[in-house]
C-alpha cells in the first residue's frame, strides 16, 4: 500500500480532495482540492504521471469577478479528458458553479465556463458534483452531468445539468427535489446502459430520507416526474454535527454517495448507495443496493466498527473492470479521538465486506490549531484504477506539517 502526502510542501491548508484516473493509462491521475497555499481560497490541481508516486501542484485561476473557490470535484472521460466543477463566490454572495476542461490529461486547461450563475445572497449555488458517462454499454458515453444545491436560509433543492461537449457548454438546469426541503450535496452515478442516477438525502423539515431519480435518455428526462415523490432508498438518521466526541467541533454532513457497476461481472447493473447514519446511537456507514435503482434492499453496516465509534464521510467506487466495491471513510475506532481512513471492500456484490486501514498514522483532526477546528472539509473521494486497484484521496493533519494536507493512498 502506497501513502503519499501530495501537498505537504505547500503553504496553507488543502482539503476536500477529489480524484480522477485515466482509465486507459492508470499512471495519469488528477486531484483537485480547496487550496489556500497562495492566500485566498482557490482550487488546487495536483497531477501525477507515475501512478501517484510524485505530484505536480498548481492552482486554477478564478473566473473574473470571483474571489474564492471551494468544493471542487473532478472526473475523466476518454481518451485524455478531465473535467472539474467548482463553486466560486465572493464571501456569501454570488455562489456560482463553473467548470474547467483539459483535453491533454490535465497538462493544460480551457478557460473556466459558467455552468450556473448565482445572484447576490438570493441564489447561491453550492456543493457541485460531477459524473461522466464512461460505460461501454451506453449510447450517451461522454456526456457529463453535474449536480449542485442552490442554498437558501431555511430550504434548498437539488439541480442537475448536462454537457454534450465535455464541459465546454452546459444545458439548462433540471430540478430533482422538493424546493422546500433541506439538502446538502447531490449524488450522481452512471449505469451500464447510460442510466443517470441522481440522488440526494433530504434531512428536513421532517422524515429524513435518501431519495433517487433516474434518467433513461441521457439526462433529458428523469423518473418519476419531479412533481411526484422520488424513488425511496431508505430512511436516514443524520449524523450529529459536530460528532459527540470531546474537542470535535468540525461539521459532519449526511450526504448520499452512489455507485453503479458498469463491468461485465456477475453483479453488472447493480446500483449502490452509501451514507453516514446515526440510527444505532453512533455514526456508522450504511450501504443499500438495488438491481435496478427502483427496488432497494434494507441498508446494512459495512464497517465492522465497534459500537460507539464514529465513522463518516463515506465515498464509494465500483470497479468498471471487476465490479469490486470499495467505500472509504473516516473512523476514530483506533484511538477514540484521533482519526484514520479505512476502506470497506466487497468482492461479492455487496453481500460481505472486509475492512482495512489506509492511513499509516492516526491524526488529530484539529492539527496544529490551538482550538478545535470547525471544518476539515465535507468529503473525501476514491476511484478505481486499472486493472482493479483503489486510488483514494483524503485530508489528514499528520506530522510533521500538522496542517490540513491532501494524501493519496491505495
Amino acid at each position: 500500500m502506497v501513502v503519499v502526502n501530495i501537498t505537504g510542501a505547500l503553504a496553507g491548508n488543502q482539503f476536500e480532495p477529489s480524484i480522477a484516473v485515466n482509465t486507459l493509462n492508470p499512471n495519469i491521475m488528477c486531484v483537485v482540492a480547496v487550496d489556500t497555499s497562495t492566500g485566498p481560497t482557490l482550487t488546487g490541481l495536483y497531477r501525477t504521471i507515475d501512478g501517484g508516486s510524485t505530484w505536480s501542484t498548481t492552482v486554477f485561476p478564478n473566473p473574473p469577478g470571483y474571489s474564492g473557490a471551494e468544493a471542487p470535484t473532478i472526473d475523466y472521460t476518454f481518451p485524455s479528458t478531465f473535467i472539474v466543477t467548482v463553486h466560486v463566490f465572493n464571501g456569501i454572495n454570488d455562489g456560482t458553479i463553473v467548470s474547467y476542461t483539459s483535453f491533454d490529461n490535465g497538462l493544460s486547461w480551457q478557460p473556466p465556463v459558467i455552468v450556473q450563475a448565482g445572484y447576490g445572497t438570493v441564489i447561491h449555488n453550492d456543493e457541485p458534483f460531477i459524473a461522466v458517462d464512461r460505460s461501454p454499454g451506453s449510447p450517451y458515453r461522454g456526456n457529463a452531468y453535474v449536480g449542485y444545491t442552490p442554498l437558501a436560509t431555511t430550504s434548498s433543492s437539488i439541480f442537475t445539468q448536462r454537457s454534450l461537449d465535455q464541459g465546454l457548454t452546459w444545458e439548462g438546469p433540471d430540478r430533482q427535489s422538493n424546493p422546500r426541503g433541506i439538502h446538502d450535496r447531490a449524488a450522481l452515478a452512471v449505469g451500464f446502459s447510460g442510466e443517470v442516477y441522481a440522488g440526494y438525502i433530504i434531512t428536513g423539515p421532517a422524515s429524513p430520507s435518501a431519495l433517487l431519480r433516474i434518467s433513461y435518455d441521457g439526462g433529458i428526462n428523469y423518473q418519476p416526474p419531479v412533481e411526484r415523490q422520488a424513488t425511496f432508498i431508505s430512511s436516514v438518521v443524520p449524523a450529529p454535527s459536530p460528532l459527540p466526541v470531546p474537542n470535535y467541533q468540525f461539521r459532519v454532513q449526511t450526504n448520499l454517495c452512489l455507485g453503479a457497476d458498469i463491468s461485465i461481472s456477475p453483479f453488472s447493473g447493480t446500483v449502490y448507495a452509501v451514507w453516514n447514519d446515526a440510527r444505532n446511537g453512533y455514526t456508522d456507514v450504511l450501504l443499500s443496493r438495488s438491481p435496478d435503482g427502483l427496488l432497494w434492499f434494507d441498508p446494512v453496516s459495512i464497517t465492522a466498527a465497534p459500537p460507539g465509534t464514529q465513522n463518516f464521510f463515506p465515498f464509494i467506487t465500483v470497479s468498471p473492470f471487476a465490479g469490486t466495491i470499495r467505500v472509504i471513510y473516516y473512523s476514530n475506532r483506533i484511538d477514540g479521538f484521533l482519526l484514520d481512513v479505512f476502506v470497506a471492500e466487497s468482492f461479492d456484490g455487496g453481500a460481505t465486506f472486509t475492512n482495512r486501514r489506509l492511513t499509516t498514522t492516526s491524526f488529530n483532526p484539529n492539527g496544529i490549531s490551538p482550538v478545535p477546528t470547525v471544518l476539515i472539509g465535507d468529503y473525501i473521494t476514491a476511484q478505481t484504477s486499472a486493472p482493479d486497484n483503489l486510488a483514494a484521496v483524503w485530508m489528514a493533519t499528520t506530522p510533521p506539517t500538522g496542517k490540513l494536507d491532501v494524501y493519496f493512498g491505495t
